[in-house]
């Protein structure tokens, strides 16, 4: 395929063609048939090397004009194939590497787990007598059922601990429980 994408912070073996962006973005919003945030989308291909970021954003752009996905939460920029795309991703993703398409899906269920743990988890900085808390609680039922209330140096160190809790908020809540029951 002619090369009409741009290649800065694709890796070799990435995407380089509008088209093959845009039947890329259909065959992952196929495959996991809820809604994705596209900006997520954008970010985690292009760290990944697979397709540049401000192409994956165009081709958004694109599809979505073209009625092969449609917006679901503006607030939230997410976005769902419809049977249109689908059909896209159904007939065109064997002229997609069975590599690029493994690696980008893997990479984009690891964002999806990502925003789906911080949606269902509470995290809140507080300031008390000049100590610095991090809050972190589990939601269920629109009610928070266990709350981890850690003392931090500052809100960098919040950002890290909140990213690595919503790699896997179940194991941690879980692990807390089991050694308060044992």
């Amino acid at each position: 395929m002619e090369r009409d994408a741009s290649g800065a912070g694709v890796a070799r073996g990435g995407l380089f063609s509008t088209a093959e962006i845009k039947i890329l973005i259909c065959y992952i919003l196929n495959a996991i048939n809820e809604p994705v945030p596209v900006d997520m989308l954008a970010n985690v291909l292009h760290y990944e090397g697979i397709a540049n970021a401000f192409e994956v954003s165009d081709a958004i752009v694109s599809l979505s004009a073209r009625g092969q996905i449609a917006a679901t939460d503006v607030l939230e920029q997410t976005y769902v194939i419809t049977d249109s795309g689908r059909e896209t991703a159904e007939t065109l993703k064997s002229s997609l590497s069975s590599v690029v398409k493994e690696r980008a899906y893997l990479a984009v269920m690891k964002m999806f787990a990502k925003f789906k743990n911080a949606k269902d988890n509470i995290f809140e900085i507080t300031k008390e007598n000049g100590a610095t808390y991090l809050s972190c609680s589990a939601i269920d039922g629109g009610k928070p059922f266990i709350t981890v209330k850690l003392l931090i140096t500052d809100e960098e160190q919040a950002g890290f601990i909140r990213e690595r809790f919503l790699e896997n908020p179940a194991k941690i809540y879980s692990k807390i429980i089991e050694m308060l029951t044992q």
